[in-house]
């Protein structure tokens, strides 16, 4: 089975090969700095999983914790 998608054919086939080319980094170069969350097939997952690591790590209580977006100018090469 495949991700709901209503793009047409090379689209897709284009959008899969960006997804698995962004995994095959994170495999090979270890952890990014920044992560494309609608590339996941399921972010919601992604999501919950980095916050249950910060929190088994810093030995916070789950339910405290969320999320702070700040929205950045910079190309994704420039973040450090």
């Amino acid at each position: 089975n495949a991700y709901p998608s209503m793009m047409p054919l090379l689209n897709w086939t284009n959008d899969l090969v960006q997804r698995l080319q962004f995994v095959s980094l994170w495999i090979e170069c270890g952890t990014p700095k920044v992560f494309w969350i609608s590339g996941f097939y399921f972010p919601q997952a992604f999501l919950t999983g980095s916050k249950q690591n910060f929190a088994r790590k810093h030995a916070f209580p789950i339910d405290t914790i969320d999320f702070n977006f700040v929205p950045l100018r910079e190309e994704v090469d420039g973040i450090k």
